[in-house]
């Protein structure tokens, strides 16, 4: 029988106790013991972006860190971004662009940009593109994602 590990992490505003294995990724954690099936399993290699999500305020991969190492730290997953009603500026751009088909990415790519915009309120096309080369589509051809990135830099402007 393995020893759990005790760990303690907020997840999109809400404070969580739970007794893990060791061995237990973070991206399993947060879907299978938290419910929260946003962030896709993808490669599991860390290379995709699809499990993608808002570590401490980077984007990491979900895929990459053991539940125990998110003890203590805050972590945001899509379900935390917006909500049906009431979309983040970032949601509603990537539909007005029509910037998803399958929308598999979509997650992924929706919590990488979302610190890259923090950082970057006013990105050209280059830094854009740059930001979002570390996620994969294979629908798209990423043309429209980065209109998407675009309108969504110029409505978090306008507030």
């Amino acid at each position: 029988m393995e020893n759990k590990v005790e760990i303690t992490v907020t997840v999109n505003g809400t404070e969580y106790r739970r007794s893990v294995e060791p061995r237990m990724l973070l991206i399993d954690f947060l879907r299978h013991e938290l419910g929260l099936t946003g962030t896709h399993v993808g490669c599991e290699h860390g290379v995709c972006g699809s499990c993608t999500i808002v570590f401490d305020g980077e984007a990491v991969r979900s895929c990459l860190l053991f539940a125990a190492q998110a003890d203590g730290h805050e972590i945001m997953t899509v379900e935390g971004l917006g909500t049906p009603d009431n979309l983040h500026p970032l949601q509603e751009a990537f539909r007005e662009k029509h910037a998803l088909q399958c929308g598999f990415c979509t997650p992924g790519f929706l919590m990488s940009l979302t610190p890259f915009l923090a950082e970057h309120p006013n990105p050209d096309r280059e830094e854009i593109r740059e930001a979002v080369s570390g996620n994969l589509c294979r629908c798209t051809g990423y043309e429209n994602i980065v209109d998407a990135v675009e309108l969504a830099a110029e409505k978090m402007r306008k507030g």
